[in-house]
């Protein structure tokens, strides 16, 4: 019977909806906060790894333990209840698609079209980067996965921008900007549906209603990406400009395949699975490369089969254990209560200030973003506060599935310690095995260049703050300027 009920446990049929802590909401944060501290500190230190990283997070876990007053075979329980939670596993099989693909796209020789066309039209330098800016915009934005943009913009314009002049660290972060921008307006986007369904909104209306704000943010983050993204030394490129072949550019048709499932309502893993099986066919009847590129067995090398599909997938072996480890920490942070304390001290500074409201929802979502890396499991977490805060002062669920998503959003490509960055790291940590002349960008220097990001966080600031673009819910759920009587 014991060993039943510990094989009951171990398969998730038991959950655990609360656990105890000492020190209370701060013990239940302890693996989190750890972790945090860890990423920060390794990354500062120009000490990290992905590996590193899943070694902080293990430690954080493993600490957590000593804080729990409850069972730790309840702790454990509540643990793996949060690693199967499928926030992470949906972010992992999406990684492993958007990155074979990218790969096969590489190897087809993308990047060296991109470069090409950089060369002989003079986008080059900041231009570039500008216009990664949009086109990282436009993919997420159709995809609706600022993740699998990441993946593969760092796989192909990376590589292309640093070869024709972009400063490396600028680039990066266009990257991260254009993901960020989709990520928040995709119609599809997984941030974009659950701010509308957690909030009682419809998914069109509030995309419509948000465009305000995206574009806000926008505006100004591509003027100084133009302006300040050139100035990348050319010195080490001239391997890659010596090779520069427009006919790379074929892996574009693949490319376009996946935009235009991806805008006409297919599923992210449909619109990848089709781009991965036209580039496969491109390879046996198109002059873009050997089809030992993108798979062949070889008996003699330590994994046995090698090309783009094999490097697709273990490029992100390491970051999806890290990615499950952090959700599963974020879990037990709301096992503990940590939430629900934070929830309460803020009502009791709102009292009856709609603008304090909109300040303390703007708050909460940017903490817990701050903390919980992983930006879907943060917007569930703040979700129901955003939705009671709102509710109460009669807030439209389209303002606050806006604030929701827009913070959620912004922050989860900022921080150092944030998947997608770390995410953006490995990627071209990963390249630079292909073109060793390629820079690495820390995490800890890109995101203060994230300005997507940044501007959008000030641009939702501003509208708690002034009551820009706020809309009141009348009995049927019409938008209305004034609170309802």
């Amino acid at each position: 019977m014991g060993q039943d009920k510990q094989l009951s446990r171990a398969t998730g049929n038991s959950k655990i909806e609360k656990l105890d802590f000492r020190l209370g909401a701060f013990g239940a944060a302890v693996p989190l906060l750890f972790f945090v501290v860890w990423a920060i500190t390794t990354s500062v230190l120009q000490l990290s790894s992905e590996i590193g990283l899943v070694l902080g997070a293990i430690i954080g876990i493993t600490l957590g333990l000593f804080f729990s007053k409850s069972k730790w075979s309840d702790y454990a329980q509540g643990l793996f209840d949060g690693l199967a939670q499928p926030i992470g596993v949906i972010a992992m099989v999406a990684w492993f698609y958007a990155g074979m693909f990218a790969q096969v796209l590489q190897v087809g020789g993308l990047v060296e079209g991109l470069v090409w066309v950089g060369m002989i039209t003079g986008f080059t330098g900041g231009l570039f980067v500008g216009m990664t800016f949009v086109l990282a915009a436009v993919f997420s934005t159709a995809v609706g996965t600022g993740y699998g943009t990441t993946v593969a913009f760092c796989t192909l314009m990376f590589p292309a921008g640093v070869a024709t002049g972009a400063d490396p660290t600028i680039l990066f972060a266009a990257i991260l900007a254009g993901a960020v921008f989709g990520d928040n307006l995709a119609p599809i986007s997984d941030t974009t549906i659950v701010s509308a369904t957690t909030q009682g909104a419809d998914v069109p209306s509030v995309v419509r209603s948000r465009f305000k704000y995206a574009i806000a943010a926008a505006i100004p983050t591509l003027i100084i990406f133009v302006i300040f993204g050139g100035g990348g030394s050319l010195e080490n490129q001239a391997s890659i400009q010596a090779t520069t072949d427009p006919t790379g550019l074929l892996m574009l048709i693949p490319f376009a395949v996946v935009l235009f499932l991806a805008i006409s309502g297919q599923h992210i893993i449909t619109s990848l699975t089709w781009g991965i099986l036209i580039s496969i066919v491109m390879f046996l009847v198109l002059p873009v490369g050997s089809f030992s590129d993108v798979i062949q067995f070889n008996p003699d090398s330590e994994n046995m089969v090698e090309g783009a599909l094999i490097n697709g997938i273990t490029g992100y072996i390491t970051m999806a254990v890290l990615i499950l480890l952090i959700v599963a920490s974020a879990h037990l942070l709301r096992l503990g209560g940590t939430m629900q304390v934070i929830t309460d001290t803020l009502m009791k500074w709102i009292k009856n200030s709609v603008r304090r409201a909109e300040l303390s929802i703007w708050a909460i979502v940017s903490l817990l973003n701050s903390a919980i890396t992983i930006n879907v499991a943060a917007e569930i977490a703040a979700a129901p506060f955003v939705k009671e805060i709102g509710e109460k002062y009669k807030i439209h669920s389209y303002r606050r599935a806006n604030m929701l998503d827009a913070l959620t959003s912004a922050l989860g490509y900022i921080f150092p310690w944030g998947a997608p960055v770390l995410l953006g790291w490995s990627t071209i940590s990963m390249m630079q095995e292909t073109y060793e002349w390629l820079p690495v960008v820390s995490p800890t220097a890109v995101f203060p260049f994230v300005f997507q990001g940044w501007f959008l966080v000030i641009v939702m600031l501003v509208a708690a703050l002034t009551g820009w673009g706020i809309r009141y819910q009348g009995k049927n759920g019409e938008e209305l300027k004034e609170p309802p009587k």
